[in-house]
This record gives structure tokens, C-alpha cells and sequence, in this order.
């Protein structure tokens, strides 16, 4: 028996079983072809079946699949975090490779509290965002600040011990750094979009107030960029604009391929690690960190994200949707957000979702709504009537009734 995410085995509905897949379609075993709106939780920013990608794994697959980084290490791993130390902002050049964004969110937070205990320091506080969200582990969890998915803290943060969570307000985070910030290990966000916490989006301004802040008070400032990376937000990566001490990326990094993430470290806090005393290592290693087959993937897919032109595909992607709601309105509709590769319209009821998402199936479009949240990603691959078919699906639902 297969146990199915994010959901309530008992009353769940029969999953949709897919045949195989190309580009931006999904084909059922029952003949419907379906557009992916979500990229697969907002990976497969290439498509699906890609046949870059699929040769790179198929010639990698020929030497082996996977050899364990303790002791060892290959070509492609090397390969990648040369190009991610070459492509990455500023000194974000030493890569920590781990099988999913969760993970390396753990890994990311591990780092910053072990990089204070080797230079002596007892800063343990970490700040995080209001609504957050980083994970499904349980440290990821701690910073995260959603209890539709962290039930397992119960109805409370109140096991949440030495974290503080802030809105994404200027005054919040400057008051934050005044009472707590010599207590500050770090302070993680999600940079300009924040996902599965409902899409909520904001300025520039308040990563820039962040980073002077961070600077100010000797506080690692860390960005989850396993959603908003690879272009999501419009820029390649937010880390662009305003450049944090660690990166996380996952979900693109291999496009949708194989899971698979990375915790990026610059130059300082590489060298809070670095001593004569074994203590002082980083002493964390998952099984299939450097997948040699994850690796491949991810080179070709940078690749493709380099040489594709991506930046002014995802900025058509922004136009077309802007202009598609720029006159729309409904009474059911909270708000509209829209950003990069991202539309996200918040109801004021979860009652006016009820029934979407088998009314986009019956109209050729698998989306996946969430509590008051109807949204798209789409692969950044999508045709123009491809992604309209997409918006109309989400407008004409909203009209109806």
C-alpha cells in the first residue's frame, strides 16, 4: 500500500495514474492528456522527457549510478560544483550536496549552528519568517510556521524552542535584531516568495534591511531558495540581488530529474570549519548525496537553463499572465500575486475550491489547490497556448456558479 502526501488516506480520491509524459503534457493510462500547471511541485522547470537530460543520465548510467562521497569521489559531482561555484553569486562556492530540499535545509541550519560552537560563541537563536515554510524534517519544521503541515508540534509553537518567527515588515525585523540579536545563530527566509505557506510574496527592501542587519550583528544570513531558484521569481536567483552567507537550492537543480539539493556556503563560513581540531568537521553525510545520476542531470539542466534563454521565457511567462488577470475580478477572489513564473489567487473561502481540481482535469490541466490557495508554476518550456489554457481553466472556474 502506497502512502500518499498531504493527505487523509481513508477518504482520499483515486490518484491519477500517469502513462508517460513529454514536454509539459501528462498522459493517464485512460487516455486524458493533461498540462502540468505545477511542474511537479515546481521542478520540472524543463518539461518532462527531455532529451538532453535523459542522454546525460542514459551515458552516466553506463559507468554507474551511485558511489558513496565517503572516501570516494567522480567526475560529475566534481563537474557540478565547479559550474555552481563559477554560476553562483559573490563566494558561494563550496557546495554540500544532499537528496531533497528538506534535508538540505537541516543541513543548512546544522552549519550555522555548529559554525558559532567552533569559534566558541553561544548564539543558538534562529529567526525565521511568519508563514513560513522549509521542509517536512523535523528542524525544518522548527522553522517553519504552518500547522497545516506541522501537526507534529501539536496546535502551538510552544515546542518550537530557540526559534522566533517575524512577518516580513521592516520595523518586525529591526525590533527582532534589538531584543534577540546578539542571541542570533542565523536567520533563514524564504527570499521574495514564500511557497507552500501560501505563495505570499514581498519587496526586495526587506532582504536588503536583512542583509545590512545580518552584516551588522554577526548573524549568518541563510536563503531557501528550493522553491524560489532557477528562475521562479524572475531573476535566476534572488541570491543576485541581495547575497546571503548559505544558499539552499533543490527541486530545479536537476530539472524535476532526480531528487537532489544543495547547501551552498561562502568563503567564511567554509572556513569556520577548517582546523587541526576533528571536531570542528562537518559531521553529516546522507547516503546518496553526489547520486552521480542526480549530478548529470543537474549539469545538463543548468545547461539548458543558460544556454535556453530562460530569464526572458519566464518574463513571458510573467506578461502573458499579467495581462490575462490585469481586468479580472470575482467576489470570490482575496487576491491576486503574481511573480516571475508564479500566480497564486487567493480565495475567501476554501469552500469556492472545492471541486477545481477535477474540473481543470476535465478540462486537460492537473493542478493541485491548497487550503484557500488556487496557483500555478508552470515549465518554463510552456507555449503560449499551453499557458493560457492554463489561465483560462483558473478564470472561467472562478466565474462560474
Amino acid at each position: 500500500m502506497i502512502w500518499y502526501p498531504y493527505t487523509q488516506m481513508k477518504t482520499m480520491a483515486p490518484p491519477i495514474k500517469i502513462a508517460s509524459a513529454k514536454g509539459v503534457h501528462l498522459y493517464t493510462e485512460d487516455g486524458h492528456d493533461l498540462i502540468d500547471s505545477i511542474s511537479s511541485w515546481w521542478s520540472v522547470i524543463h518539461g518532462y522527457n527531455n532529451p538532453v537530460i535523459n542522454d546525460a543520465i542514459k551515458e552516466q548510467l553506463d559507468k554507474f549510478a551511485h558511489v558513496m562521497l565517503g572516501g570516494l569521489t567522480h567526475d560529475s559531482v566534481q563537474k557540478l560544483s565547479d559550474k555552481l561555484a563559477e554560476w553562483l553569486p559573490g563566494d558561494l562556492n563550496y557546495c554540500f550536496f544532499s537528496d531533497s530540499g528538506s534535508v538540505a535545509v537541516e543541513v543548512a541550519l546544522k552549519i550555522a549552528l555548529q559554525f558559532n560552537t567552533n569559534r566558541g560563541s553561544d548564539k543558538n537563536i534562529i529567526l525565521a519568517l511568519e508563514h513560513a515554510y522549509h521542509g517536512d524534517t523535523f528542524k525544518a519544521m522548527e522553522v517553519g510556521d504552518d500547522e497545516d503541515y506541522h501537526f507534529a508540534f501539536g496546535n502551538s509553537n510552544e515546542k518550537k524552542q530557540g526559534v522566533v518567527h517575524i512577518p516580513t515588515e521592516i520595523p518586525a525585523l529591526e525590533n527582532a535584531f534589538k531584543k534577540y540579536g546578539d542571541r542570533l545563530s542565523c536567520f533563514i527566509v524564504e527570499p521574495l516568495l514564500q511557497g507552500a505557506g501560501g505563495m505570499r510574496m514581498y519587496d526586495i527592501s526587506f532582504l536588503e534591511r536583512a542583509k545590512q542587519l545580518c552584516d551588522e550583528y554577526d548573524v549568518l544570513l541563510i536563503f531557501d531558495e528550493v522553491a524560489t531558484g532557477f528562475g521562479r521569481t524572475g531573476n535566476r536567483f534572488v541570491a543576485d540581488l541581495v547575497l546571503p552567507d548559505i544558499l539552499v537550492l533543490g527541486k530545479a537543480l536537476t530539472g524535476g530529474y532526480i531528487g537532489h539539493a544543495v547547501t551552498v556556503a561562502n568563503e567564511r563560513v567554509w572556513n569556520g570549519f577548517l582546523s587541526d581540531d576533528s571536531s570542528h568537521a562537518l559531521m553529516h553525510g546522507p547516503t546518496f548525496m553526489g547520486n552521480a545520476l542526480a549530478c548529470a542531470a543537474a549539469i545538463k539542466s543548468i545547461e539548458l537553463f543558460e544556454k535556453g534563454n530562460y530569464l526572458e521565457k519566464i518574463k513571458h511567462i510573467e506578461e502573458i499572465t499579467l495581462n490575462a488577470f490585469e481586468d479580472f475580478s470575482s467576489d470570490k477572489i482575496q487576491e491576486i500575486r503574481i511573480m516571475g513564473g508564479c500566480i497564486c489567487i487567493e480565495v475567501k473561502d476554501e469552500k469556492y475550491l472545492e471541486g477545481f481540481r477535477q474540473y481543470a482535469f476535465e478540462h486537460g490541466v492537473f493542478t493541485r489547490p491548497f487550503l484557500k490557495y488556487m496557483y500555478a508554476m508552470v515549465p518554463y518550456i510552456i507555449e503560449d497556448w499551453e499557458l493560457v489554457k492554463v489561465i483560462n481553466v483558473m478564470k472561467t472556474w472562478l466565474c462560474s456558479k
